[in-house]
């Protein structure tokens, strides 16, 4: 069965946008924070994801392929930028910022039913529940 979040077939935002954000949110100054070997420094008080801050940027902390398949592998220490960045429909609006970038990136925007279940076609007959018998 398909994953009911849209977001794990995307993962645009993560290769599009630099992450940036307080240096206070790093696990060298809060516990669980936000793994600082994958971040860089970015001016005196803010440190910016690795490899989101270059001309093509793609955060170190996104695995699997854009468009196809991915997820964050630190999703429960992710900065706040991350947390505060909605997809469209996940709760229950349009976001222009994800309709936005999956533009550029040649997806369509979300709709709401893409945060339903997708049904498995491929259950074997055996599995499925049996028709009814006529009495």
């Amino acid at each position: 069965m398909q994953s009911a979040n849209p977001c794990l077939r995307c993962g645009v935002c993560c290769s599009h946008f630099r992450v940036s954000f307080h240096w206070m949110e790093g696990d060298d100054a809060t516990p669980a924070g936000v793994p600082v070997a994958l971040t860089r420094p970015l001016g005196f008080h803010r440190r910016c994801m690795d490899g989101t801050d270059q001309p093509r940027p793609r955060c170190v902390a996104l695995a699997g392929e854009v468009k196809r398949a991915v997820r964050c592998t630190i999703h429960d220490r992710r900065p706040s930028v991350c947390r505060a960045f909605t997809a469209s429909f996940e709760h229950g609006e349009r976001e222009e910022r994800c309709e936005s970038v999956r533009a550029l990136h040649g997806l369509p925007p979300l709709r709401p039913e893409d945060w339903l279940p997708a049904q498995d076609d491929d259950e074997p007959p055996h599995l499925s529940r049996p028709p009814r018998r006529a009495a």
